[in-house]
């Protein structure tokens, strides 16, 4: 329901789609066919925005965990009576395995109660509510569960419990004694599609086993890594391939769009996109966590995406999963959203917004791959020449900067540094790029974006490097400094920027907030764990080992029972806030992780040829 912490809901996927299922075995969200497509359950958004609850009628304490090596969830319930547990899966497509995971799948929710000890009665709620809760659909009951109409959807509920359709809810309940179990198949379609026969018993069972058997398989090839937090580094490897859009190897920067920075406030985005500036972390992340085959796949498709500058000669900065430019942002005004926390927003106005990091993210990206890559067609080369051109041109402008602040634009020190890393990178890549006479060029500008982010960039009143060019504003994006090579970590100024970072910009725990500096909107937001883990990262790059583990452990301490994070923290209940789970901050997790385990085999800089398993 709309009230219930973020943390209480697990994450299903099928690389598909997304769905989230809370502690009383209720999925409140799913986008069944894609994650940025509209929902069928959405109730953690509004209480009438639908939902699908399985449970003990009984108050029941639940415990939760992922089957082993997989992503399918199963809730334990013990009552009074007797004990159950609830199996909950997106299905994979049968015989799907490894590399292939997602490839096919049917945009089947699979759910089976068994009964383990006793007797449990379970209490079926079904009350589909289609785009974003603004349709109530048509169901009627048919052979072996209910069907549902609205608009341009259709949904197949198959199960052998007896339900009883009330409008647009269907009801009942199933006892169940050790050893019984009762399956649910939920199968999204067009309307205009042929009615499919309904899921058997058998066939759902089959199905999660077959689903379950495709995850371990993507498990035993892609995840390989030994070092300090293995554990950790392997489920966050999970959940950023469970955040891949399968069909173009898109990664979503969250599965939910409105959960709030701010309790109650406005701040509410639309994450369910990919970014291009998630793209040289992601593929440090995937390298580390899965393997270089879904960063590859990620990089084809961010470079197919920017295959064309946008308007006004500037690199779009996110697309649609399947590439879209066009992600026109409205309010959902039907909707009350997460405690009250309103509007609900679907697309993301970003997607207008002059950022000029960008170029540097991307270029770094094809920068880290370019031993897996290969020679690069004449188009690639082209865009790569063309993003290195335009951060040439482009690094002196104001923008919006990583943070995508909606006010007015201003020399964003971070955007400067990007613009410094994709010369940096097109200066390393010039013979791949067959780069000729602009080689001169690339460094002259290089070389002044470095003096430039030097002297104004740096504040003596701050002691650190500051927000924005003359600012004394502290940002936590300019930990990144010695991460992306700029300095070394052990350079004063970046240990003193460390060091006002840690003072000045984290709460009473020592979790790190973005900025502290006004941004135009109103409220105060929470901590950032992404910002968190680059403090670990940041650290661990300087040789503070011991320290950037306290940091680690405090940002991963965040995370809820299924080692699920969020964006943001509360800072004052510690309560996790905005999207979930959030890409960034598993991506951050898996690159800090990384940092530690180099730092204490004492390999910085890292060699050219790492590998980090």
């Amino acid at each position: 329901m709309t009230d219930q912490p973020i943390a209480d809901h697990g994450l299903l996927s099928n690389c598909h789609g997304a769905a989230l299922v809370d502690r009383r075995g209720s999925i409140e969200w799913w986008c069944p066919s894609r994650f940025d497509g509209p929902s069928v359950f959405a109730r953690l958004l509004d209480d009438d925005a639908g939902h699908f609850r399985v449970g003990p009628v009984r108050s029941a304490e639940g415990h939760r965990r992922y089957r082993d090596g997989t992503l399918l969830l199963e809730t334990t319930f013990s009552t009074s009576s007797g004990t159950v547990v609830l199996t909950d899966a997106l299905a994979m497509a049968v015989g799907v395995r490894g590399h292939d995971l997602g490839a096919g799948s049917p945009h089947v929710l699979l759910r089976r109660a068994t009964c383990t000890e006793g007797t449990v009665e379970l209490e079926v709620e079904y009350a589909p509510r289609l785009e974003y809760g603004l349709t109530f659909p048509l169901l009627r009951r048919v052979e072996q569960g209910v069907s549902a109409r609205g608009g341009a959807v259709a949904l197949r509920l198959s199960t052998s419990a007896q339900l009883q359709v009330d409008g647009p809810t269907a009801r009942g309940r199933v006892e169940l004694s050790a050893g019984g179990s009762v399956g649910f198949a939920v199968e999204h379609a067009s309307s205009w599609e042929p009615v499919r026969p309904p899921w058997s018993q058998t066939s759902i069972a089959a199905r999660l086993d077959d689903t379950a058997a495709a995850w371990r398989s993507w498990e035993g090839q892609h995840q390989h890594y030994q070092g300090p937090y293995a554990h950790l580094v392997r489920h966050s490897g999970k959940i950023l391939q469970a955040l891949t859009y399968q069909p173009t190897g898109a990664m979503v920067a969250a599965a939910t769009t409105s959960l709030p920075e701010v309790v109650g406030g406005d701040r509410n985005w639309d994450y369910r996109y990919a970014w291009v500036r998630d793209a040289s972390f992601t593929l440090d992340a995937l390298w580390v966590a899965a393997c270089p085959d879904e960063a590859g796949t990620f990089l084809q498709y961010l470079t197919t995406a920017a295959s064309s500058i946008h308007q006004r000669d500037q690199l779009q900065i996110m697309f649609g999963v399947g590439g879209e430019r066009d992600l026109a942002e409205r309010t959902l005004d039907h909707l009350r959203g997460w405690r009250g926390s309103r509007p609900v927003r679907v697309g993301n106005g970003a997607w207008k917004q002059r950022q000029i990091d960008v170029y540097g993210e991307l270029i770094a990206a094809v920068h880290r791959l370019r031993g897996q890559i290969g020679d690069l067609d004449d188009p690639a080369r082209r865009l790569l020449i063309a993003l290195a051109d335009r951060a040439a041109a482009a690094w002196t402008e104001p923008d919006q900067g990583i943070w995508e602040v909606r006010g007015e634009p201003r020399h964003y020190l971070y955007s400067k540094l990007m613009c410094w890393v994709a010369l940096d990178r097109a200066v390393e890549l010039a013979d791949v790029l067959r780069a000729g006479p602009r080689l001169g060029r690339w460094r002259r500008t290089r070389d002044e974006i470095r003096a430039a982010i030097l002297e104004h960039g740096w504040s003596h009143e701050a002691g650190a490097f500051t927000r924005s060019f003359g600012d004394t504003a502290l940002d936590a994006s300019n930990l990144v400094i010695p991460l992306v090579g700029f300095l070394p970590a052990d350079d004063p100024r970046v240990l003193t920027t460390i060091d006002a970072t840690e003072r000045d910009l984290t709460d009473a725990a020592g979790r790190v907030y973005r900025y502290r500096a006004d941004d135009g909107l109103e409220g105060q937001e929470g901590t950032f764990l992404l910002c968190t883990f680059w403090l670990a990262e940041a650290l661990a790059h300087a040789g503070r080992v011991q320290r950037a583990r306290e940091v680690f452990d405090l940002a991963t301490s965040s995370a809820n029972d299924l080692g699920l994070l969020s964006e943001q923290v509360d800072p004052t209940t510690g309560e996790l806030l905005g999207n979930f789970p959030q890409a960034f901050s598993h991506i951050g997790l898996v690159n800090a992780a990384w940092a530690i385990a180099r730092a204490e085999r004492g390999e910085f800089p890292p060699t050219e040829q790492e590998i980090p398993w």
